[in-house]
């Protein structure tokens, strides 16, 4: 039995490769030299370019920003684009409605009430919330006072009916939550 002969390994690093491998790497970095002389060259004038449009677009009054002074005054902004609520809290009251028909009667008048007080302008966002803790819904008066969002409160039959007990805060956001009432209209595809 014979052994076959192994070939020899081939280096890449064999004269006859060495030289080609040479030419092509000092040409790769001849071509990569001149890359970088271009790029210092172009650089400070490409930067200076786009500081500009920079500065340009942050001086143009923005489409999206720009100031309605009618809108403001109609929604009662101050020169934030804000204004003053009372946020309402409702929570599980001390007696829980439990007839069916009672109920049934309560959050219809429940539901007759809050758009009565939307309609007026004076309930801009109302719904229900998770139940953790016992709270059971929110409200957002157009008001400034405590007082006055107690007595549009007070007209309330879950209220009325101690199903629920309402708990108040002042709150000062944005006066484009005034139009959250007419925004939905457009969005309910029927009335609940």
């Amino acid at each position: 039995m014979t052994a076959t002969p192994v070939p020899p390994l081939v280096c890449p690093t064999t004269p006859a490769r060495s030289s080609i491998t040479h030419q092509r790497s000092g040409r790769l970095t001849v071509i990569l030299l001149g890359c970088f002389a271009v790029w210092l060259w172009i650089a400070p004038a490409w930067a200076e370019q786009v500081d500009a449009q920079v500065e340009e677009q942050s001086a143009a009054p923005s489409d999206l920003a720009a100031y309605d002074p009618e809108l403001a005054a109609r929604l009662g902004a101050d020169e934030r684009g804000m204004r003053q609520y009372v946020l309402v809290i409702l929570k599980t009251g001390p007696t829980p409605v439990t007839d069916p028909e009672a109920r049934k009667a309560m959050f219809a008048g429940h539901f007759a009430n809050m758009k009565r007080l939307s309609d007026e302008g004076k309930l801009v966002l109302a719904g229900p919330l998770d139940g953790v803790d016992g709270w059971r819904g929110l409200f957002v008066y157009a008001v400034t006072e405590i007082d006055e969002a107690r007595q549009l409160t007070a007209t309330d039959p879950v209220i009325i009916e101690g199903e629920m007990v309402a708990e108040y805060h002042q709150w000062y956001g944005s006066a484009g939550v005034m139009m959250l009432p007419e925004i939905h209209a457009t969005l309910a595809r029927a009335a609940p």
